[in-house]
């Protein structure tokens, strides 16, 4: 198995809380990383209709197979289960007498911190990151891992991405979707995702989005929060701070994993995104979604940004770590030009006693120091991201 970044603190938490439950996408690992930190607890998979059935019509009797508890796979299945376990833990209150997964961050997120407040800890894993990846499986080209994203079944097995992600497709759709809503044109649906892809790394106009996959504002902004919940896309939201100025108030839009955001616009093969109008766009999102893996895999509330006024002025992405900023541009181009820095300088300048660091990520392959920037390649962006966690934030 592949290490994960996340495996020390969640076997830690597991020594101090009786429930720690680990949420993401499906097919992010989830299972494989339970079950290798916790090889000798009892596990029960709530995919299986005669083990839910069971969950659900007897709860009591479910949990009383396990009397030094158990890890539960894919719990949103039977979330009815969870008043159960808080009786349980509440009698018994040993540490990581529960190891729950589930694939619905808010659902779970609202159902389990009601019952089991106090008693869970709440973790988050995403597909793999750059980190996880480097060493362990073949070194890509930018463009390869753009296309190949970090489903570690794509890469455990050595799949065909458009297969393997056309197959992540459908089963989301046909299965999954319909139990967290009542979707009744699939194709539409389908589509939608689809406009979704077109739109990575851009605000969110919702109301342009609906126009153009033919819906109520209000039925895309469920599909929207569909998504969300289901760990497909990320709404990145603005910075804001006191600094007399109008700024941009809507959110950006990007893929939890670029390889899915590849499949669906179309992309068969690496070497088509040379020329791909959305390289940019997909390149930044691979930098997002890094940095927000970066939070998540260190146990950490994600507190990230973007940054932009009415007059244009743009960071791609704003980190806080304490009081301190941190900024990072993104440009998918492999030559360094002055114009690259032009949004974080004016950013510094605004905030000359909160920056920290900025940084811009390139499609270029060396590591750089340019008039107090650092200039880090695409491929290597997570190490930026870990160095800056590392720094202590001012007290």
């Amino acid at each position: 198995m592949t290490p994960r970044l996340l495996t020390p603190l969640l076997r830690a938490m597991a020594r101090k809380v009786p429930v720690v439950a680990v949420f993401g996408p499906r097919q992010s690992g989830k299972t494989m990383l339970c079950r290798a930190a916790f090889r000798r607890k009892p596990y029960a998979n709530l995919e299986a209709p005669d083990t839910r059935q069971f969950a659900l019509d007897d709860p009591r009797g479910f949990l009383r197979q396990f009397p030094a508890g158990a890890l539960l796979d894919e719990v949103q299945r039977a979330p009815e289960l969870l008043s159960y376990i808080q009786e349980e833990v509440d009698e018994h209150r040993a540490p990581g007498r529960y190891v729950l997964t589930g694939s619905e961050q808010w659902l779970l997120s609202e159902r389990i911190s009601q019952p089991l407040a106090g008693r869970t800890a709440l973790l988050r894993l995403l597909p793999f990151s750059l980190a996880e990846m480097r060493g362990h499986y073949p070194a890509r080209s930018l463009d390869e891992t753009l296309f190949h994203g970090f489903y570690p079944r794509i890469h455990d097995a050595g799949l065909d991405p458009v297969q393997a992600l056309g197959d992540y497709v459908e089963t989301y759709v046909q299965r999954d979707l319909r139990l967290m809503a009542n979707v009744h044109n699939l194709s539409l649906f389908v589509k939608f995702l689809g406009l979704l892809a077109g739109r990575t790394g851009q605000l969110l106009n919702l109301s342009q989005l609906a126009n153009d996959a033919g819906l109520s504002h209000t039925t895309a902004r469920q599909w929207i929060s569909l998504l969300e919940a289901g760990f497909i896309v990320h709404l990145l939201p603005p910075w804001f701070a006191n600094l007399g100025k109008r700024l941009v108030k809507t959110p950006k839009l990007y893929f939890v994993d670029v390889g899915l955001a590849c499949y669906l616009l179309g992309i068969t093969a690496a070497a088509q995104l040379a020329r791909h109008p959305l390289r940019g766009a997909l390149v930044e999102n691979l930098v997002a979604i890094e940095a927000l893996k970066s939070f998540h895999h260190r146990g950490i509330a994600p507190r990230m940004y973007f940054y932009r006024d009415s007059n244009g002025n743009e960071v791609d992405l704003v980190l806080e770590h304490g009081l301190s900023l941190y900024a990072a541009e993104v440009k998918a181009g492999a030559t360094v030009v002055s114009d690259y820095f032009r949004g974080l300088s004016r950013f510094a300048a605004l905030m000359p006693d909160r920056l920290a660091a900025a940084a811009v990520v390139y499609g270029g392959d060396s590591t750089q120091q340019r008039s107090g920037y650092q200039v880090v390649p695409a491929l290597e962006c997570d190490r930026l991201f870990a160095g800056w966690f590392r720094k202590k934030p001012p007290r």
